[in-house]
């Protein structure tokens, strides 16, 4: 049987693990929340199938080596309160997506920014990438300033990008290269 390790990072906060089927209902508590899921691309959970066909999207991914997802725990609890991670990932080409979400009781402590640092810094150093990217739909306001403090720029919009809950989204395509992370060949 082949050996897997999920890595685990640690900020002065966090601890950013693997999320597993006993993780479900945390899952489903933030992915229910109407204002979480507002750019999600996503309807909001309904039920704990929801939250588990989620859990096996992050393993799938993780397996396949199309990406990776971390579950977002403060040091002190073990619960998870929001997932940050790398999706559609291309080695060939050195890039890779960025995703994140939080709980909102959590909002506004720069927990996300705290996660979204150490992810990228795993990004350039251990998966070895050149370019991450973001997609954030035009009215998402927070989730822009969150990826422009970590350094992202705004490289332009994408228009009628995608199909998510019975409508076309234009959505701003960010980046974050190496360089700019500020790590130098």
């Amino acid at each position: 049987m082949k050996e897997r390790t999920y890595p685990v990072l640690e900020t002065d906060r966090l601890i950013l693990r693997e999320i597993n089927t006993d993780d479900a209902k945390s899952v489903l508590t933030y992915l229910s929340d109407k204002e979480v899921m507002k750019y999600y691309g996503l309807e909001p959970f309904g039920s704990i199938n929801d939250a588990l066909d989620e859990i096996s999207w992050y393993q799938s991914i993780f397996e396949k080596k199309t990406g990776i997802r971390w579950g977002i725990t403060l040091k002190n609890h073990n619960e998870v309160i929001g997932s940050c991670g790398f999706l559609n990932r291309i080695p060939k080409h050195y890039r890779t997506e960025i995703g994140f979400e939080l709980h909102k009781d959590y909002w506004g402590q720069s927990i996300a920014s705290e996660a979204l640092k150490a992810v990228c810094k795993y990004g350039f150093e251990k998966l070895n990438l050149q370019r991450i990217e973001a997609l954030i739909e035009p009215p998402n306001l927070s989730s822009q300033r969150l990826v422009e403090k970590q350094g992202f720029i705004r490289e332009g919009l994408l228009r009628n990008y995608e199909f998510t809950g019975g409508k076309f989204d234009d959505l701003y395509m960010y980046s974050l290269l190496r360089k700019d992370f500020g790590i130098i060949e």
